[in-house]
C-alpha cells in the first residue's frame, strides 16, 4: 500500500511544477541551502550520512572492500589535499577534466563537452558553492533523471591515495569541481564503480535532459560534417569513440595515439584554407587529459605551416585535444553520439523547437512485462503509447513526406542494481499503425488478437542492453502505438518513453478503463430449494447462520475432494472478504438467502478458472488471470493488474484456485462499497480519515 501511495504523491508533486530545473526535486530530501545554513551556525563540516566516506561508496567488485585496488584509500577534503583548494577557476574548462582510475571515460568525455556551453553548465553545477566565506564542506549539483531534474547534496571527502584524488581531477590538481560533479553522480547511481563502462549519451542526456542520437560512420549520411557543425553552433554535446574487436583492444593505443574502446568528446568542427583549398578538420578531446593523435593536422605537425596565422590563432587545441583532417576521423573512429535539445538542428537549415512528448510506466512479471514480439500471447501486455502525427515536416527539397520524430526508451536505475548483480535490460519497441475503429480512443489496451494479425509499421533499430534505445523515423501523417518491451518476457523494470517530433504532435498512455458489469443477482430466502435449504441447515448449526470460520470448513472440505484444481485451502481471511461481502445484515455471519448468492458466485468463478486454465494444470498463470477477470465482468488498468498479480500470484507466475476467488471477491466488494458511497455516479468520492479508516479496514 506504501508503494502506491508513494506513487500516487510523487504524480501530484510532478503536476504541481516539481522536477523542472527550476524546482528541482531534493534527492533523498536533502536541502543543500538548509544544511550548509545549519553546518556554518555549528562551525562544522559536513558529513553526508546518506553516502558516507566508507568502502561501500566505491564499490562491490573490481572496487570493492576486498580489491587491490581500493587497499591504502583515504577520505580527503580538498584543503587536505592542497594548500588553497578552488571550486572553479576562470570557468570550467575541459582542462579541468582528467580520468582517473575509474572507466567512466564516457562519463568525463560528457562533461568536457558541457564544459562547451555555460548555459547548460550552469544548471548542472550551480555557482552558489566554493571554498569562500560559506565553505561548509556541503557541495550540490543538478542531474536530468528519466524525466525530472534532482539536486543532489555530497559532502567534499573524497577518494585520495598517497595525497593523490583517486579517480577524476584537474590537470594543476587545485579545482575541485569536476571531482565533485564525479561524486554526485555516483551517489545518483549507487556507488563509484557503477559508473563503470557506459555510452557518452547517457551522461550527455543527464546534463541536458536532451535525447541523444547515434551515427554509426561508416554508414554515416552524406552530410554529417554539416550536422556536426550545426550541432555544436546549436551548444549540443558530441561524443565519439573507436570500436575494439577484442578484450584485448579494450583502451589499445595505436601508433598514431588514438586509444581503442575509449570515450572521446568531439568540441569543434571547422573549415581552414589549405594550399588553395578548403580543409575540413574537427577537434576531438581526449579525457585523459593526455595521449594525443599523432598524425596530420595534430598539434605540431607541418599542415599548420600553410594555415594563415588568423585561422590558425582561432582553432586552438588544449591539453588533451587535438585537431585531424574529418577524413581521417571518418577513416578511424567507428562512432559519433550526438545530443541535444532541438534535435531539428540536426537535418534542417531553420532552426526550430521540436514538440516533446515523455510518459513512464513499468514492467512488471506476470502483469505487463510481455517481453519483445517473440512472445506472440504475452506481447500484448505490455504498456501502450499512442502518439497522433497530424502535420508533415516543412521540407520541401525533401523526396520523403511524411512527419520526423524521434522515439527514445529509457530503462531506468539499473546501475543501482549493479550491487545486486543486475544490470541494464536488454530493450526496444515497436511502432503499429492504429487502426480506424480505435481513432482518437485512449481508454482501450489492444489485445492479443490485435497484434497477432497486425505487422509492425517501424521499430527500434535492434534491442539493446543500454540505458537507452532511440530511432529517428519518418511516418505519414496518422495515429500510431508505440509499445516499449524487454527483449525476454517476465523482466521487472522501470522505464520512460519519450517522442521529440519536428511538428506539435500527442501522446498518450492507452490503458483499458476500471470498471465492472458485475452480477447482482440476488438469491432470495424464498427461492432456496428444499434439498439446499436442508443442506444449509446442517451446516449452519444452531444460530442458522454461517460465520466466517464455518465457511472456510465448509468451502475446504469440499474442495480438498477435488483433482482438477490447486488450492492449499481458503484462509480464513479470504472466508471474511465473502461474507464482507455478501453480508447486508451487518452482523458479520450469512443467512441462507445470502448464502446461496454466495454458493452461485463460487459456482460462476469455477467456471471461468478452469476454462482460462488453459493448459488444464490446475491452476492459470497470472496473463490467463487477466483474461479471466475480464470474463468475470472486470475492466481493469496495468497499475491495478500489476498490484493484483503481485499480491495474488505465486512466484512462478500462478494462481491457484482460493487466491483467485479471493482476487474477485475483493474486487468486487471494493467496487460495491463505491458504487454505494457514490450515490450521484460521478466516479470521485470524498472521506474523512473516520470514514477512510472504515473502508480501508473492511
Amino acid at each position: 500500500m506504501s508503494g502506491v501511495a508513494s506513487t500516487l504523491a510523487k504524480k501530484r508533486a510532478l503536476a504541481a511544477g516539481f522536477g523542472t530545473n527550476a524546482n528541482a526535486v531534493k534527492y533523498l530530501n536533502q536541502d543543500f541551502e538548509s544544511l550548509r545554513s545549519q553546518c556554518l551556525s555549528r562551525g562544522q563540516l559536513f558529513c553526508d550520512t546518506t553516502f558516507p566516506a566508507a568502502p561501500e561508496v566505491l564499490g562491490f567488485n573490481e572496487l570493492g572492500p576486498r580489491s587491490s585496488k581500493t587497499r591504502g584509500v583515504q577520505w580527503k577534503r580538498p584543503g587536505e589535499l592542497t594548500s588553497n583548494p578552488e571550486f572553479i577557476v576562470g570557468g570550467a574548462t575541459r582542462t579541468d577534466i582528467c580520468q582517473g582510475a575509474l572507466g567512466d571515460c564516457w562519463l568525463l568525455a560528457a562533461i568536457a563537452s558541457l564544459t562547451l556551453n555555460q548555459d547548460v553548465l550552469a544548471r548542472v553545477v550551480p555557482s552558489d558553492q566554493g571554498f569562500g566565506d560559506d565553505y561548509a564542506g556541503i557541495f550540490h549539483f543538478q542531474f536530468w533523471q528519466f524525466g525530472e531534474w534532482v539536486d543532489v547534496v555530497i559532502d567534499d571527502r573524497l577518494p585520495s591515495r598517497d595525497g593523490e584524488l583517486l579517480f577524476v581531477h584537474s590537470a594543476n590538481g587545485s579545482e575541485f569541481w569536476s571531482a565533485l560533479l564525479e561524486k554526485a553522480y555516483a551517489k545518483v547511481n549507487g556507488c563509484y564503480e557503477a559508473l563503470s563502462g557506459g555510452s557518452t549519451t547517457e551522461g550527455f542526456e543527464d546534463f541536458t535532459g536532451g535525447i541523444a542520437e547515434q551515427y554509426e560512420l561508416r554508414t554515416a549520411p552524406s552530410n554529417l560534417f554539416q550536422i556536426i557543425r550545426k550541432a555544436l553552433d546549436s551548444g549540443a554535446l558530441l561524443g565519439c569513440s573507436i570500436d575494439i574487436t577484442s578484450a584485448s583492444d579494450s583502451e589499445a593505443v595505436t601508433y598514431q595515439k588514438l586509444v581503442k574502446g575509449h570515450a572521446y568528446s568531439l568540441t569543434g568542427a571547422v573549415e581552414v584554407g589549405y594550399r588553395g583549398r578548403r580543409q575540413r578538420l574537427v577537434r576531438v578531446r581526449n579525457p585523459w587529459g593526455t595521449v594525443e593523435w599523432t598524425g596530420a593536422w595534430s598539434d605540431s605537425s607541418s599542415e599548420w605551416s600553410h594555415v594563415d596565422d588568423s585561422e590558425r590563432e582561432s582553432v586552438k587545441a588544449d591539453d588533451g585535444e587535438f585537431w585531424m583532417a574529418y577524413s581521417d576521423f571518418m577513416k578511424h573512429y567507428s562512432r559519433l553520439e550526438i545530443c541535444t535539445l532541438t534535435p531539428d538542428t540536426l537535418t534542417s537549415d531553420d532552426l526550430k523547437h521540436w514538440s516533446v512528448c515523455k510518459f513512464d510506466g513499468n514492467w512488471r512479471k506476470g502483469s505487463t512485462a510481455g517481453g519483445c514480439r517473440n512472445n506472440p500471447y504475452t506481447f500484448w501486455m505490455n504498456p501502450q503509447f499512442k502518439i497522433t502525427l497530424n502535420e508533415e515536416d516543412d521540407d520541401p527539397g525533401d523526396d520523403e513526406v511524411g512527419c520526423s520524430i524521434v522515439v527514445g526508451l529509457i530503462q531506468k536505475n539499473r546501475r543501482k542494481l549493479r550491487k545486486v548483480g543486475e544490470d541494464m535490460h536488454t530493450i526496444g519497441y515497436a511502432i503499429y499503425e492504429v487502426p480506424s475503429q480505435f481513432h482518437g480512443q485512449t481508454e482501450v489496451h489492444l489485445d492479443k488478437n490485435f497484434f497477432l494479425s497486425h505487422a509492425q509499421t517501424a521499430r527500434s533499430e535492434t534491442f539493446v542492453n543500454l540505458r537507452e534505445v532511440s530511432t529517428r523515423f519518418k511516418l505519414p501523417p496518422g495515429e500510431y502505438l508505440i509499445v516499449p518491451s524487454t527483449f525476454e518476457a517476465h523482466q521487472n523494470g522501470d522505464f520512460c518513453v519519450r517522442v521529440f517530433s519536428e511538428k506539435q504532435s500527442e501522446m498518450q498512455p492507452c490503458d483499458d478503463p476500471v470498471d465492472a458489469e458485475l452480477d447482482y443477482d440476488i438469491v432470495s430466502e424464498d427461492e432456496v430449494d428444499a434439498g439446499f435449504r436442508g443442506l444449509f441447515a446442517k451446516l449452519s448449526g444452531d444460530d442458522g447462520e454461517i460465520s466466517a470460520t464455518e465457511l472456510k470448513t465448509i468451502f475446504n472440505k469440499i474442495v480438498a475432494k477435488r483433482t482438477d484444481i490447486k488450492t492449499d485451502g481458503f484462509s480464513l481471511d479470504t472466508c471474511r472478504t465473502m461474507v464482507n461481502l455478501m453480508d447486508d445484515s451487518g452482523n458479520g455471519k450469512l443467512g441462507i438467502g445470502e448464502f446461496a448468492t454466495l454458493w452461485k458466485k463460487v459456482q460462476n468463478y469455477l467456471t471461468i478458472y478452469k476454462k482460462n486454465d488453459l493448459d488444464g494444470s490446475g491452476c492459470m498463470s497470472t496473463p490467463e488471470m487477466r483474461m479471466a477477470l475480464k470474463e468475470a465482468g472486470f475492466t481493469l488498468n496495468n497499475c491495478i493488474h500489476q498490484i493484483l498479480a503481485a499480491r495474488y500470484g505465486e512466484s512462478d507466475m500462478t494462481i491457484d484456485f482460493d487466491n483467485f476467488v479471493s482476487c474477485v471477491m475483493r474486487l468486487e466488494m471494493m467496487f460495491k462499497a463505491f458504487k454505494k458511497i457514490d450515490t450521484e455516479e460521478s466516479g470521485s468520492i470524498e472521506l474523512d480519515f473516520f470514514q477512510w479508516m472504515s473502508f480501508a479496514m473492511v
